[in-house]
């Protein structure tokens, strides 16, 4: 039997990258998947996803909402509700970076991250765990960053709101534990993205970075992904609270 067979999941930002490669992997394991992205740009990147689902034999859907948008958030998770029976498990992953040193760093920059990356996780997580705490089960999931432990000059947006994710985090497990809903956090490191291309085509800077990577390589973003199905899955069932750094040991 597959890990997640007949467990409703939402994904928010799977158009690409990262949160692609966990509505995959989740509807590898037999998961239904409700999906979202943002912009008009990455319709035909979500039909395209949602076609790649379905021929896993699973339910999935695409819906355009702006997990920045509290009522975008609520309509998204009622629709799902509506069309899938529940949420079992439900995947933050939305997000963006604006980087800038902190002189030249524009108020607008600094609230579009903290809105996306942070307030997104507030939206979500407050809707979902209305069907969670129904069922007396569910697992939420966070994608925070190594740059949300570690800091990095230029990221102090994103540090922050990577750093808010993870209190965020541990205050919900401490609310939600008695229901049995789970909530964890995942710190990725450098993994091959659209949002991280710069690093690997940064030639002596890049070497000079892998150098500081006991693995010694940039992650996959399959790597984040099979970190999302263990938390996702009952193989994670006495787990709340944490977060499980996937960065190749860079945060040692």
């Amino acid at each position: 039997m597959k890990l997640l067979e007949g467990k409703v999941a939402i994904v928010t930002g799977a158009a690409r990258g990262i949160g692609e490669a966990i509505a995959l992997k989740l509807a590898e394991q037999g998961a239904q998947i409700a999906f979202t992205y943002v912009s008009d740009s990455s319709a035909e990147k979500a039909k395209t996803l949602q076609q790649k689902i379905e021929a896993l034999g699973v339910k999935a859907k695409a819906y355009q909402s702006n997990a920045a948008d509290y009522a975008a958030s609520e309509a998204f998770v009622n629709d799902v509700v509506k069309e899938f029976g529940t949420v079992d498990v439900c995947v933050n992953n939305a997000g963006i970076s604006k980087d800038n040193l902190l002189l030249r760093m524009s108020p607008d920059q600094w609230d579009d991250v903290i809105n996306v990356n942070l307030k997104s996780v507030y939206n979500m997580t407050k809707q979902v765990i209305r069907p969670m705490m129904k069922a007396r089960k569910g697992s939420i999931i966070n994608m925070s960053s190594i740059i949300g432990i570690r800091g990095n000059a230029g990221q102090s947006s994103y540090a922050a709101s990577k750093a808010g994710i993870i209190g965020f985090t541990k205050s919900i497990a401490h609310e939600l534990g008695s229901r049995n809903v789970r909530c964890n956090a995942i710190a990725p490191g450098f993994i091959e993205t659209d949002m991280t291309h710069y690093l690997k085509d940064a030639g002596d800077a890049s070497k000079a970075f892998l150098e500081k990577i006991p693995l010694g390589r940039f992650g996959k973003a399959e790597e984040v992904a099979d970190t999302t199905l263990f938390l996702a899955s009952d193989l994670s069932s006495y787990i709340t609270g944490q977060v499980i750094s996937t960065c190749g040991g860079l945060n040692i």
